[in-house]
């Protein structure tokens, strides 16, 4: 009987895709970019999506999004807390349509469905025109859209899995010990502000 071999853990890969935009013309262009992964996503809501705000992966540190659109005074507030970096986002859905007859159309609901068959949400109303945007064999990194009082249009950036290498793994290691080294000399510099670093404190990194 052969032994099974364990599944080996997927990374993203830095080969981005920018998908979309779906809904309306309204408000101003944002944009969050591509990212190495997604651990939250906060959304406000109520007729339709008010805001949206993300909070990324890059290499392993946490990057906070700026809140896109507005909140109105009955709103409702969620927020989505992946299991990352073993969860991730691989469908967004949702509605788009106007709310006032003959205005520009906007977001008025979204769903998140992940790799673990798992569905955050509808948020909102699920009125006027759907969409969807499975990533087969990928994960959404990335977010972007137009927005103003409300979220008037949402955007993705997508990025293919591949299998994480030796090199993956000693290279989040590198860093992870990169960023513990520096915030140890800034506790240490901020308890001893009148001492400078020597070079006893000096890092050598070599690349092999």
């Amino acid at each position: 009987m052969q032994q099974q071999q364990p599944q080996r853990k997927m990374v993203v890969s830095k080969k981005l895709m920018k998908v979309g935009p779906w809904g309306g013309a309204g408000g101003h262009p944002w944009d969050d970019g591509g990212h190495t992964g997604i651990r939250s996503i906060t959304v406000s809501y109520d007729r339709c999506m008010e805001s949206i705000s993300v909070e990324y992966d890059r290499d392993g540190l946490a990057v906070p999004g700026e809140r896109h659109g507005g909140a109105g005074p009955n709103h409702s507030t969620h927020q989505i807390i992946l299991s990352f970096p073993d969860e991730y986002v691989t469908t967004v859905s949702g509605h788009y349509t106007p709310i006032a007859h003959g205005g520009s159309p906007v977001i008025r609901s979204l769903t998140f469905r992940t790799n673990q068959q798992r569905a955050y949400g509808p948020f909102g109303m699920e009125e006027g025109t759907p969409f969807t945007f499975p990533v087969d064999g990928g994960a959404v990194v990335g977010f972007w859209g137009r927005s103003g009082w409300q979220l008037d249009a949402v955007g993705l950036y997508v990025a293919p899995l591949r299998p994480e290498t030796m090199y993956d793994r000693v290279q989040k290691l590198g860093l992870t010990a990169y960023r513990t080294v520096w915030q140890m000399i800034g506790s240490q510099q901020q308890q001893e502000p009148g001492k400078q670093l020597n070079s006893s404190n000096s890092i050598m990194i070599h690349k092999t």
